[in-house]
């Protein structure tokens, strides 16, 4: 299958009335290549409302239950198309990213999933690399042969170490999903559980090392607020256990746990 523009849905998951909304609009708005934007949220409001109104963006309302895993879950379900990336409010989108995963897409024969590097951005500045990041690069090392994208072994390597993909970077192949992909037992792991489930099946994590997203790191965010909690610690030792026995599992977690600080403001 050769994949185009009409292919790919942006879906922004809007939750709460977000200052950065409308910033991340205008850079899906401003690709290269012109893919549908949408939006999806569980908190309608008037900003919300009248964002989707001001830039003609398809709304929808998640009446279920609530809670991240749930609205990323609904998030996928609002996409007819067989791409879908889900666009986090706070962050940033390269102009190039959905010209730079169509690419990746014509590539693999099998994609599963597609995601990128990454930057920060903290207040007006764009973080290119930090201690964070350089770790998550050198942890995706092995990802980035075109060999390596089929293979298995080498992503449930990579994760048994931690979770370098960054989650709103990921594009995802509609098809290959499991009709519930994010599991609502977790609160902060969620995405690195997503990819471990991914991670056993068959076809490609394609890995583009460009930077070609800025994640947002603020105080109301939800990474920064995660950062040190027992919630967050017990989670991240469950998915290491996943990988390793638990002795080893505890020492992986305090050491990946003391990397994440560096998310703090």
């Amino acid at each position: 299958m050769i994949y185009t523009e009409k292919d790919l849905t942006f879906v922004i998951c809007a939750y709460g009335e977000s200052p950065y909304l409308e910033s991340c609009i205008r850079s899906l708005r401003r690709q290269s290549v012109r893919a549908r934007i949408v939006m999806a949220t569980s908190t309608p409001n008037l900003t919300v409302r009248n964002l989707a109104s001001l830039y003609g963006l398809k709304l929808f309302v998640n009446t279920g239950e609530r809670g991240i895993a749930n609205d990323w879950n609904f998030a996928l379900s609002c996409a007819e198309t067989p791409l879908v990336m889900i666009a986090h409010q706070d962050d940033l989108y390269h102009r190039d990213y959905a010209a730079e995963i169509l690419i990746a897409a014509n590539l693999s024969d099998d994609p599963i999933l597609f995601f990128t590097d990454y930057g920060e951005k903290r207040g007006t500045k764009a973080v290119k690399g930090n201690r964070l990041l350089r770790i998550k690069r050198l942890m995706l090392l092995p990802l980035r042969p075109r060999f390596a994208w089929a293979s298995r072994f080498i992503r449930r390597m990579v994760l048994s170490f931690g979770s370098p993909i960054c989650c709103p970077s990921v594009t995802y192949v509609k098809e290959k999903l499991p009709q519930q992909l994010f599991d609502p037992s977790y609160g902060v792991s969620l995405d690195w559980a997503a990819w471990e489930k991914l991670s056993v099946c068959s076809g490609d994590f394609v890995y583009v090392p460009k930077l070609l997203m800025l994640h947002r790191i603020h105080e109301e965010s939800e990474t920064t607020r995660q950062i040190g909690s027992s919630g967050r610690s017990r989670e991240d030792l469950k998915m290491y256990e996943k990988f390793w026995p638990e002795w080893i599992a505890k020492v992986l977690e305090h050491f990946y746990s003391s990397a994440e600080q560096s998310n703090r403001m």
